[in-house]
């Protein structure tokens, strides 16, 4: 009826897509989105009916993409054990510890259990390199990422 091809439909409706959802993901305010699609060239009349569509759904949009991010497990509780074998049959000095962790998350009201097993090396490494991505979470370059995420 357009007298249009389908893919610059399909791409027509992705741009607008994209643009709703990016901009209920931000909140940005009416005066950052006129000036996001002042740039793209539309007619007056074409970006104050973008910016009524914008206005009216926003909530909306915001609220659909909360329900379809993914449910992640939580941290209910953690166990740890620490075993050391001393000793063995053809062996009769050595010293092999392992640490085992009982990890309890919660996903949708089920609670689940995970069992791991390493040896105290790579536990501090594995600390180690915890720590490190938290020191990196401190930074201005990661905190403009996730302040831009919500």
């Amino acid at each position: 009826k357009l007298n249009i091809g389908v893919d610059t439909v399909q791409h027509g409706v992705e741009g607008l897509t994209y643009l709703l959802t990016e901009s209920s993901k931000l909140m940005i305010s009416e005066i950052d989105f006129q000036d996001s699609i002042n740039v793209l060239g539309f007619s007056d009349e074409l970006n104050k009916l973008l910016l009524q569509l914008y206005l009216e759904n926003r909530k909306e949009i915001r609220t659909v993409l909360s329900e379809l991010a993914p449910k992640l497990p939580s941290y209910h509780s953690l166990e740890w054990r620490l075993d050391v074998q001393l000793a063995s049959r053809s062996l009769r000095q050595q010293i092999k510890p392992a640490v085992t962790i009982k990890l309890h998350l919660n996903q949708n009201e089920d609670q689940t259990a995970q069992v791991l097993q390493t040896d105290p090396s790579t536990l501090l490494h594995l600390i180690q390199q915890l720590e490190q991505a938290l020191g990196e979470m401190k930074t201005n370059h990661c905190r403009r990422i996730v302040r831009n995420m919500k």
